[in-house]
């Protein structure tokens, strides 16, 4: 099973650790793009425009400076960086050792500056917008696109189960095709974002606890125990299902 994640705005810097490897990061085949953006950034966020070359709000102030330091910065695993809504409900730290080691190896985290991770990769915390149009680079949804595609094409094997719980703008980057399609789901959660994050964050908690499904069918019934589910078949061919999900112990909290 490959569980698709999204990055997270809000991030936790390290206050210790190692600086930037980025030849150690999953996914080698895309250093250079990493190498490429990372020296980018670094330079546009020290700049009095660079926001703009980044798409960061230049009120971020503090952002914006975390980013001239990306190559000597700590870090820590992202799973610790990435610390929004969803990943404060997928809670990796606190979950068993077989339980991180099923995370370790089925998730990966699609990044606009990584491109795709590992949450055991170590990066240093950073902010830059998936839809910004990097001088030099180009816009970011359309560069990542052919080089993720073989990437992540590796990973998955036909007929695997694909749980994508990205958001719409980060689903674009790569979707899976062919024989690989044949299991992807997409996880829609219903409600606010806030809510909609916290759910997916759940539901990828709850995929590592055991082992996993082989089948969108399966995956419905695993989920149900714990949630609503309400699993839909593609509507064209190549598409993906469609599994809602709803996180029933919360919404009885907000009705009460």
């Amino acid at each position: 099973m490959l569980i698709l994640l999204p990055p997270s705005e809000g991030k936790t810097a390290a206050r210790r650790g190692r600086p930037l490897d980025l030849g150690s990061l999953s996914f080698p085949e895309l250093t250079p793009m990493r190498d490429d953006l990372v020296e980018v950034v670094a330079r546009a966020s020290g700049e009095p425009e660079g926001h703009e070359v980044i798409g960061v709000n230049p009120n971020l102030v503090g952002d914006l400076e975390r980013n001239t330091r990306l190559r000597t910065a700590p870090t820590a695993p992202a799973s610790a960086v990435y610390s929004g809504v969803l990943y404060g409900a997928f809670d990796v730290a606190s979950l068993d050792a077989a339980a991180k080691r099923r995370a370790a190896r089925s998730v990966v985290v699609v990044s606009a500056l990584f491109g795709a991770l590992r949450l055991t990769d170590r990066i240093p915390a950073y902010r830059v917008n998936v839809c910004a149009e990097v001088e030099g680079v180009g816009l970011l949804t359309r560069e990542w696109r052919p080089l993720l595609a073989p990437v992540l094409d590796a990973v998955v094997r036909p007929r695997e189960l694909v749980v994508d719980c990205r958001s719409s703008t980060y689903a674009s980057l790569w979707r899976p095709t062919g024989d690989r399609a044949a299991a992807w789901v997409q996880v829609a959660a219903p409600g606010a974002s806030h809510l909609a994050k916290f759910t997916r964050g759940l539901v990828a908690r709850e995929l590592v606890s055991a082992e996993a499904p082989r089948t969108p069918t399966a995956l419905a019934e695993r989920l149900g125990q714990r949630f609503g589910v309400d699993l839909a078949e593609p509507v064209r061919p190549g598409g993906p299902w469609v599994l809602s999900v709803a996180d029933q112990s919360r919404a009885g909290a907000h009705s009460s």
